[in-house]
């Protein structure tokens, strides 16, 4: 594509201006002079004579469908200084109301509310508030960019009460949740939702046409809004935490004050500061053994992290979890010694500041410190000990600006930079993200540019760079796709980012087909065709490529089943197994399965999942197979029991194995993986749940006696002559975790939570691969055993509470 074509291109993109044909419903709302107490019952006087939203109109499973009078709903808004309040009446059937209670942010069987408000009313940044009919709720930032963003937490209060004919909701939500400038007579975003969870039925205010364009560019209008003033948005959140960790005889304890806060800087921007963090009750991770070439890489726990970051993950250039990570440094250990290394680095605080201008201006700017760490080096003849700095004082930035525009369409500018204390490296990252769209909400353009820059501090500087580009056919049924990956040798983002590998140049191209309706026995259904070709850039020469189609459907009872099929045909260059750039070559890789799952509404349902593979390749006995057993069961409304059993298998598998002489060991190996977990929740009331959550994972590697050394033309040899008894030390593995988690949360006041935690940990890996389950089992029990209990108690406090009580104060004297 030329340079003028694609000029063309992208200014047609972006200038069209064809608007998807609808009209915009507008509420009307007023002002009150006594707010409505938030109790579920609507005998406040402001709701008698205020204007009605109805006429709600299906999206999903039939689009345009009009709700039955017994299954209508009706809400209506008002406003006073402090925040916007709405009561809804969602008739049905008491009966077939289903509302299983859950914890915050947990969608179970339950019918829900929905709030949307955008008071920018620029399609693009909504801030949805849930009612579920148990009395629960739950809350998310959304944007066509991330979607919906359930980490964002939001103070606010609602009620829920069951009535002969439906049930009520009442919610009120402060100003100190949104952001939005000040205005006279604004006119705000807003829509209504309702999901009758017996049916997966969605229901809107103003109707969505699912098969083009976001959500957000659907919603209908508030008019009315008058003299409302950003409040000062001033949140503390001061905790405390005590620990006790007891493990191999020795018990610790621990005592923690911090607080986290949360100010509004302006009317569209806020600071979020975590002082003296605390991340002890975070989530484990789930451990696997890695036998591969790239690193292990978690999900982010920690809730600071997770929340309100949409803007700092744009162009891929951030992964929070390089946060007090392990430390980067490495240890040259001398004759006779051995390291103590800390698994992790200190986070001494935190700091973003992120907003949005009423023209779609964004902007971000992140901060962490983390601490200085050493190992301790301890000399084993001698027992002499010395100490080693493995991560020095350490700087995380994060800047971006991000324009909205065309309400589906963005350019965003990133930078991310990590400066370290004395000889230790320095990065930074920059990349220039585009998604465009036209204004009718059928094609699309997303592309990237980055660049990285490593200082190694000893006159080395590698520079590289990467690219991405797709174009899409985004509407009705029939979708297409094609795009172009690209990075090369140098490109490298992982001290603030996640690049598993670089040294790629990848053409991809999708297309799919999707119903939006029920047609005969189904609810919907998609079928999609892929194909990958990859190359590296450095030599340019062919790697992998693969081809295949996965089909999923929805039936009319709400049971879900698919498959997929996935070919690597002809000759495979695995550049990476090797770990020293030379190729391994396996041939025609054949790999296919399916899934079911039962309706969820069910009190039983089950989840089930199996696959196959194999190679068609001379002199290859490879058979690999795998499935997941998943049943639940919903005891009642309070009790929910997950229990899960995955299994996998793979008999003549081969990959690295070890080093021996400076020279690069493959093998062949029998490998079979058993991950037992139970979840168990109980929800005491929409304040209070408890929540189990046990992992068990056993991993085998089992080695053959013969050992292989790699040719460089990619094949395998015996001819080295090297074996599992003459090498120093076995590659077959025998790999053990366990974790419970027990976890109790009381809300004893809104944003406030009293949490109690008990976590225990075991471990072991050894060489006996030949060990059954049993016996790795019982060597797993002989390890010492981690005790961790925890009691954190966090407090909100708003600031325009305090505010009103010395006001109140005053008046009183």
């Amino acid at each position: 594509m030329t340079a003028r074509s694609l000029t063309l291109l992208l200014t047609f993109l972006c200038y069209v201006q064809i608007s998807i044909a609808q009209d915009k419903k507008v509420l009307h709302i007023q002002r009150t002079a006594i707010a409505p107490k938030i109790d579920g019952i609507l005998d406040d006087t402001i709701w008698k004579n205020t204007e009605t939203a109805t006429g709600f109109i299906s999206n999903r499973p039939e689009i345009g469908k009009k709700a039955p009078h017994n299954e209508r709903t009706e809400v209506k808004m008002t406003f006073d200084d402090k925040a916007i309040y709405v009561a809804a009446y969602l008739y049905d059937d008491p009966t077939k109301i289903m509302n299983q209670l859950t914890s915050r942010d947990n969608f179970g069987q339950t019918d829900y509310f929905i709030l949307v408000l955008n008071p920018n009313n620029d399609a693009q940044n909504d801030t949805s508030f849930y009612v579920f009919s148990s009395g629960q709720q739950a809350d998310a930032i959304v944007n066509p960019t991330i979607g919906e963003d359930f980490g964002w937490n939001g103070v606010w209060d609602s009620a829920v009460k069951m009535m002969d004919d439906g049930w009520v909701v009442e919610m009120k939500i402060p100003y100190r949740t949104l952001r939005f400038a000040d205005q006279e007579e604004p006119t705000w975003g807003v829509q209504f939702h309702r999901e009758f969870r017996r049916s997966r039925s969605r229901f809107t205010w103003n109707p969505i046409d699912p098969t083009q364009g976001n959500s957000g560019l659907y919603h209908g209008e508030i008019k009315g809004l008058k003299a409302i003033e950003p409040p000062v948005r001033l949140n503390l959140y001061p905790f405390t935490t005590g620990i006790v960790n007891s493990f191999d005889g020795e018990t610790n304890t621990d005592l923690k004050f911090g607080m986290d806060v949360k100010y509004g800087l302006t009317d569209n921007f806020t600071l979020d500061a975590t002082l003296i963090p605390d991340f002890s009750q975070a989530g484990f991770d789930n451990v696997v053994l890695n036998l591969g070439p790239f690193e292990q890489t978690f999900s982010e726990q920690r809730q600071f992290f997770t929340e309100g970051v949409d803007l700092f993950s744009k162009g891929g250039l951030f992964f929070s979890r390089r946060i007090g990570n392990r430390p980067s440094g490495k240890i040259v250990l001398n004759e006779n010694e051995e390291a103590n290394t800390p698994n992790d680095v200190k986070v001494l605080n935190a700091v973003k500041v992120s907003g949005r201008t009423k023209n779609g201006l964004g902007i971000g700017f992140f901060n962490a410190i983390t601490e200085k760490t050493t190992a301790t080096i301890k000399n084993t003849l001698t027992n002499e000990k010395r100490k080693t700095v493995v991560e020095p004082f350490a700087n995380y930035n994060i800047l971006v600006v991000d324009q909205q525009f065309n309400g589906n369409s963005s350019v965003s500018l990133i930078n991310t930079n990590v400066l370290r204390e004395g000889h230790f490296r320095d990065a930074n990252a920059t990349a220039l993200v585009a998604n465009l769209i036209n204004k009718r909400n059928t094609y699309s353009v997303a592309s990237d540019l980055r660049m990285s820059n490593v200082n190694y501090q000893n006159s080395s500087n590698e520079t590289g760079f990467s690219s991405y580009l797709k174009l899409a056919k985004i509407h009705g049924n029939l979708r297409y796709s094609v795009e172009h990956s690209f990075a090369d040798t140098k490109f490298n983002i992982n001290d603030l980012g996640l690049l598993l590998r670089n040294n790629y140049n990848t053409f991809s191209s999708d297309i799919s087909y999707q119903t939006f309706e029920p047609s005969g026995s189904l609810n919907n259904y998609s079928i999609n065709a892929f194909f990958n070709y990859n190359k590296l850039v450095d030599p340019n020469v062919y790697a992998q490529s693969n081809f295949g189609i996965t089909y999923q459907a929805t039936t009319n009872k709400l049971d879900g089943f698919g498959f997929r099929l996935n070919i690597e045909p002809g000759r495979q260059n695995d550049y990476f197994e090797s770990r020293d750039g030379r190729p391994f070559i396996y041939e025609n890789f054949v790999s296919t399965g399916g899934w079911i799952s039962s309706n969820y509404n069910r009190r039983f349902a089950l989840d089930l999942s199996a696959n196959i593979g194999t190679l068609f390749e001379n002199g290859r006995d490879l058979f690999t197979y795998d499935f997941d057993f998943k049943p639940r069961l919903r005891v009642n409304n309070k009790l929910l029991l997950i229990y899960e059993l995955s299994y996998d298998f793979a008999n003549g598998d081969r990959g690295y194995a070890t080093e021996a002489d400076e020279q690069t060991i493959f093998g062949e190996r029998n490998r079979q993986i058993v991950t037992n977990s139970i979840s168990a929740n109980y929800a005491f009331n929409p304040f209070n749940s408890l929540v189990l959550s046990f992992r068990h994972y056993w991993d085998t590697v089992n080695y053959d006696n013969d050992l292989f050394t790699l040719l460089d033309t990619g094949r395998l040899t015996t001819a080295s002559g090297y074996t599992l008894g003459n090498i120093e030390e076995s590659p077959n593995i025998n790999f053990s975790t366990w974790n419970i988690d027990l976890n109790y949360s009381w809300q004893f006041a809104p944003g406030s939570f009293l949490t109690a935690l008990y976590r225990n940990q075991l471990f072991n890996a050894n060489s006996i691969a030949q060990n059954n389950y049993s016996e790795s089992l019982n060597n797993l029990f002989e390890q010492p055993i981690q005790h961790t209990f925890s009691l954190r108690l966090q407090y909100f406090i708003d600031f325009n509470g305090i505010k009103s009580v010395f006001n109140k104060n005053k008046s009183a004297s």
